[in-house]
C-alpha cells in the first residue's frame, strides 16, 4: 500500500464514522421519522421512492439560494467545479437533529473537496430558529432556507433528504438515510473526473405563487377516492375556503414544537365548527412531507372531521399558494379570486369568513 492512498482511506473512515453511529441514523430511531411514529419503515421507504429516487442520473436544477447570512448561492455556477451535497432538513425534525453530528463530520472531512450546503426546508421554520439551530450544533457549512421551489424541482416529498450531485450536474444519490450508501455516493462523486464540457444543470420554470386578487385556476388535488378535485372556484358558486395542512403536524410537533401543535389543533377545531354551519364551501388539502391517500384517510377517521379532504399529491397546490407555515387557509370569493391568506398566527377565522360572505 502506497502512502498516497492514506488520505483517501482516512476520509472514507471519517465518513463511515460520521454516518454509521446509531445515534445519527434514522433507521435506529423509527419513531423519529416525520411520518407518524407507528408507520412501518417500508411505507417511509416507499414515499422516498416516489419522491426523488427515480431521478437518479437526471440533471440537477439550476437555481439560486439565499443563505441565512445574506449570501447568494448559484447552483449552476457550482456544477462542473466540485461535487455538490445538499442536505434538506428542518429544526423540528427529530431524525434531522439526530443526523446533524454526522453531517457536521462529513463537512469537516470533505468540505474542501465538495460543496456541502444545509438546506432548511422552510416549512414552519424561520431565519431566527435556523440560526439558533446552527449555533447549537456548531454548523459551519453554508445554510439556506428553501421557499419550496428547490425541493419541488427535485421532487422531494420527505424530510430529512440527502442529495448528492456529481461534477457533471447529475443526481447520484437521493435518499433520507445516511450511512454506507451515502458514504459510497460521496466517494463516487469525489473520485470521478470533471465533465468534458459545461455542466450548468437544468433550468426550471417556476410559476409565481398566487397573491390576493388573483384568480385561482388550473389546479387540482386528489380526492381520497382517487378522483381529481379542482382547487379554485367552487362548483356551487359560493365562496370557498381551502385549508392547507399536514395530517401529522398536530401530533408530531406536540413535543418538538408544541406551540405549532396547539395552533394546528385550534384551527382544526374552529374549522370543524365553521364547516358545520354550512355558510361557505370548504376543502382541506393535505400536503408536505410523507403525505399519502392512506394518511389522509386515516386522519379523517381519527379526527372525525367534517371537512372534505384531498391530497396535494405532487406539491403543486402548496407551491401555488406559497405555503411556508401550516396550517394555512386561503379564502376565495364566488369567482374563485383569492381574497386573503391566513396563517397559524391569525386568530379571527370566523370574522374572516363573515367578511368573505359579505363580498
Amino acid at each position: 500500500m502506497t502512502t498516497k492512498m492514506w488520505p483517501h482511506i482516512a476520509v472514507l473512515a471519517l465518513l463511515c464514522s460520521a454516518c454509521q453511529h446509531a445515534s445519527d441514523s434514522p433507521v435506529q430511531h423509527a419513531a423519529g421519522s416525520t411520518q407518524p411514529p407507528d408507520a412501518p419503515r417500508d411505507e417511509r421507504a416507499g414515499a422516498v421512492a416516489v419522491g426523488g429516487s427515480h431521478a437518479i442520473g437526471a440533471l440537477a436544477p439550476a437555481m439560486t439560494l439565499k443563505t441565512i447570512d445574506g449570501q447568494t448561492i448559484d447552483l449552476a455556477k457550482l456544477y462542473g467545479t466540485k461535487p455538490v451535497y445538499l442536505k434538506f432538513w428542518a429544526t423540528w425534525c427529530v431524525p434531522c437533529r439526530e443526523q446533524m453530528p454526522g453531517f457536521k463530520r462529513i463537512y469537516d472531512a470533505v468540505g474542501d473537496r465538495m460543496h456541502v450546503i444545509a438546506v432548511n426546508d422552510g416549512l414552519n421554520d424561520e431565519a431566527a430558529s435556523v440560526r439558533a439551530f446552527r449555533d447549537q450544533y456548531g454548523l459551519r457549512m453554508p445554510i439556506a432556507i428553501d421557499d419550496g421551489k428547490l425541493a419541488g424541482a427535485l421532487d422531494l416529498r420527505v424530510t430529512v433528504q440527502h442529495v448528492v450531485i456529481g461534477r457533471d450536474a447529475r443526481l447520484v444519490y437521493v435518499d433520507w438515510e445516511d450511512g454506507p450508501k451515502l458514504d459510497e455516493a460521496i466517494q463516487k462523486v469525489l473520485s470521478e473526473p470533471g465533465p468534458s464540457g459545461p455542466a450548468t444543470g437544468r433550468q426550471v420554470a417556476i410559476r409565481p405563487a398566487f397573491r390576493p386578487g388573483d384568480i385561482v385556476q388550473g389546479l387540482e388535488a386528489m380526492g381520497i377516492d382517487g378522483t381529481a378535485v379542482p382547487v379554485g372556484r367552487s362548483r356551487s358558486g359560493r365562496p370557498r375556503a381551502l385549508v392547507l395542512f399536514s395530517t401529522w403536524f398536530e401530533s408530531y410537533l406536540e413535543t418538538s414544537r408544541p406551540e405549532d401543535s396547539r395552533a394546528c389543533r385550534r384551527i382544526r377545531e374552529e374549522v370543524d365548527r365553521l364547516v358545520a354551519k354550512g355558510d361557505i364551501e370548504w376543502l382541506g388539502v393535505a400536503g408536505g412531507a410523507w403525505e399519502s391517500v392512506k394518511e389522509v384517510t386515516e386522519y379523517k377517521a381519527k379526527t372525525n372531521t367534517k371537512l372534505p379532504l384531498a391530497l396535494d399529491a405532487d406539491g403543486t397546490v402548496f407551491l401555488a399558494f406559497g405555503v411556508r407555515k401550516l396550517p394555512m387557509i386561503a379564502l376565495l370569493d364566488a369567482d374563485g379570486r383569492l381574497v386573503r391568506l391566513l396563517g397559524p398566527e391569525d386568530r379571527d377565522l370566523a370574522g374572516a369568513v363573515r367578511a368573505l360572505q359579505a363580498k
